[in-house]
């Protein structure tokens, strides 16, 4: 099969098509024929040599999530049959013509999306689910505050959590992604490049401040995010695009019965990823059949144009997601 590979840690150049062969599956998998992968920040990190797959995954193909259609099935395989359109989270490996996923992480693609569409799904979905609504318990009257709201983790957050009846409110860095978010249903969007993001909740909320906190920037934004957070409030860490280092006032956190948790998905285990996967199907997959939630993708590009889609995402200058066309 031709895969995108990384040839060795570096620029997006890196990035290129070779062959590779079609991947062995388990008893508990299934064989996917990939049309799309989604393009994400774990993507770049690996590529550059910062995050390095698990030993049971492609060490040189990435890719975490993908759409396409089930070739073959493993003896154990009772969910799904040769034929079914699937999304699917997957561990590596999803830059490629082929893939083997856990019948587990599966999911039928909802309603009358195309693959590129569904293909933008699952990392984020399942991402969103368990920290936003898992881990830090966004409950319904609640009010989350989401740093990054343009990006594929924000504009599924802004969604997922105004179905499910939360305020919304977001950080962006410009008037432009600012509007789009509002637009995609946030209550506010605050540009952090002019705005200062703690006063305004502080004035939003009338000095409440916000339940959740999903925040993806990390360094010195923490100490801002323990301000914001009401009383018994919840701050969840996806990332650290700022640093992992930081400066707190820890009375904050007694003074307020704070939480501060995080998680990292890849290294999770199946079992675990497939809860999340059927928590999705039921509480997320109608509303995206409905049309309730819908993808919202910014750039499409060929396999062979994988550096470009890595330069985009690093630039910081898309809305949503970015999708590789397998199929071209």
């Amino acid at each position: 099969m031709k895969a995108v590979v990384i040839i060795h840690p570096g620029a997006p150049e890196v990035l290129q098509i070779a062959e590779r062969p079609i991947p062995t599956y388990g008893p508990n998998e299934v064989l996917v024929k990939v049309a799309a992968a989604g393009v994400n920040r774990p993507d770049v990190a690996q590529r550059k040599g910062h995050y390095p797959p698990p030993a049971d995954a492609p060490q040189d193909i990435p890719g975490l999530e993908i759409a396409g259609v089930i070739t073959d099935t493993g003896a154990n395989v009772t969910r799904f049959k040769v034929g079914d359109k699937v999304c699917a989270l997957v561990v590596g490996g999803g830059y490629a013509e082929y893939c083997n996923v856990p019948e587990g992480q599966c999911l039928p693609i909802p309603g009358n999306l195309t693959f590129i569409e569904a293909a933008s799904l699952p990392e984020t979905f399942f991402t969103v689910w368990s920290n936003v609504f898992d881990r830090a318990r966004l409950q319904p009257g609640e009010s989350l505050l989401i740093h990054g709201g343009s990006s594929g983790i924000g504009v599924t957050a802004i969604q997922m959590a105004k179905a499910l009846g939360t305020t919304v409110y977001v950080t962006a860095g410009s008037k432009e992604k600012c509007k789009f978010c509002e637009d995609l249903g946030a209550d506010k969007a605050i540009n952090y490049k002019t705005e200062d993001f703690t006063a305004l909740i502080k004035e939003i909320t009338k000095g409440k401040g916000v339940d959740v906190i999903l925040d993806m920037v990390g360094g010195d934004y923490t100490s801002r995010n323990l301000q914001s957070l009401a009383n018994d409030g919840r701050l969840v860490l996806i990332n650290m695009v700022e640093g992992k280092d930081t400066q707190i006032d820890l009375s904050l956190i007694l003074r307020k019965r704070l939480t501060i948790t995080g998680s990292a998905l890849r290294a999770r285990d199946v079992g675990f990823k497939s809860e999340i996967a059927a928590a999705l199907q039921k509480n997320i997959w109608p509303l995206i059949a409905s049309g309730q939630i819908k993808p919202v993708i910014n750039a499409v590009f060929p396999a062979s144009k994988a550096a470009d889609a890595h330069t985009l995402m690093e630039s910081s200058n898309h809305i949503g997601k970015i999708v590789l066309d397998l199929a071209t």
